[in-house]
């Protein structure tokens, strides 16, 4: 009897230990929906599980969201785009080993007719303060992502609140907020993958780009183990490397959605 219930201990040991061998091949990342909408990360992630035998669970949110999930340790690395926050996130203890990883733009999509002719403009802050002047609908996500931030700080360099009858903040992500400008006619700011992904589908065109102003960014940032030892660091950290590493940057390079690219990869210059 005592040699089957030792039996029984070490089985149940092992199996624990299986079970959280198999839990450990499973990374959770917490990332913008812009990179989500995009496609990249289904081209990307398959290559990275051949090549390491890691899952990745993505969680896609807007990076305020996805800092937060950070800091409550419930994913184990961020891949965002709001150099402040993201400086933020590292200084208060919460994510260690900061990469830049690549950069995309924004740009102002808006109606085909472009009623305040803002195609004719090559400021951003200048078409912001045109569309606001001319009470023109101006649908933001709202919500507190990378998007959201960089165009509250947009506004602010056009010295104007954006609180003007035609401004919306409905509180979305990317793809749905393009959906709305497209159904009411509207502009809007997006970044240019997701704009790529969704074209087709919009009634709407690109009516500024290329302000040095719209550079967009990314960092890729493990969650502080120190702080949530439970998490999986090494797989984090291993998504990391490979993230950074000439295989990879050349695959985010090569990626492109109707011919274009869509992202530029920045670790290989580091």
């Amino acid at each position: 009897m005592k040699l089957l219930k030792t039996t029984f201990i070490v089985l149940a040991l092992a199996s624990s230990a299986a079970i959280q061998a198999a839990e450990n091949m499973t990374v959770r990342l917490a990332t913008t929906t812009s990179t989500y909408h995009s496609g990249l990360l289904d081209y990307l992630l398959p290559e990275f599980k051949k090549d390491t035998g890691y899952t990745v669970e993505v969680l896609a949110a807007g990076t305020g969201k996805s800092l937060r999930m950070g800091e409550n340790g419930d994913v184990d690395l961020v891949m965002t785009h709001a150099p402040k926050a993201e400086a933020t996130f590292v200084e208060k203890g919460f994510g260690v080993l900061p990469r830049k990883l690549m950069h995309n733009d924004f740009v102002i999509v808006g109606p085909k007719s472009d009623p305040a002719h803002i195609s004719e403009i090559k400021d951003v802050t200048t078409a912001l303060k045109t569309i606001a002047d001319e009470n023109e609908t101006f649908v933001s996500r709202g919500d507190d992502s990378g998007t959201h931030k960089k165009e509250l700080n947009l506004w602010a360099q056009t010295k104007m609140e954006p609180n003007f009858g035609g401004y919306k903040a409905v509180g979305q992500g990317m793809g749905p907020t393009l959906n709305m400008a497209s159904e009411l006619q509207a502009y809007t700011m997006t970044d240019r993958g997701t704009w790529l992904a969704y074209q087709n589908k919009l009634d709407l065109k690109i009516v500024l780009q290329g302000d040095s102003r719209l550079f967009n960014p990314y960092q890729v940032i493990l969650v502080n183990p120190s702080r949530y030892p439970d998490i999986n660091y090494q797989g984090a950290k291993s998504f990391s490397d490979w993230l950074v590493n000439p295989k990879a940057q050349n695959m985010i390079n090569d990626y492109k959605r109707h011919g274009e690219q869509l992202f530029v990869a920045d670790a290989i210059a580091q």
